[in-house]
């Protein structure tokens, strides 16, 4: 469900419907009870794919060998006052 104060879409869960249509209204009960969501999604738990833990190191732990992604790595010109 995304709520109107900003565009990322804040609650997850889980639900069973008969279709999508009914997932949606299902949804819409269920995480959208103080009138809060202006958007929701709805995605088969099928189509979710997700990373194995064993792999973790794979996924989260590969920034050393990627300087540029550090704000160090840029060296900032004399003519911008401030970041």
């Amino acid at each position: 469900m995304r709520a109107k104060r900003g565009l990322n879409h804040v609650h997850v869960g889980s639900l069973r419907a008969a279709d999508h249509q009914m997932a949606v209204q299902h949804a819409r009960d269920l995480y959208t009870r103080r009138n809060e969501g202006v958007s929701i999604w709805v995605v088969r738990s099928d189509d979710v794919v997700a990373s194995d833990p064993d792999d973790k190191a794979a996924y989260f732990e590969p920034s050393a060998d990627k300087v540029y992604r550090h704000p160090t790595y840029y060296a900032i010109p004399d003519s911008v006052p401030h970041i």
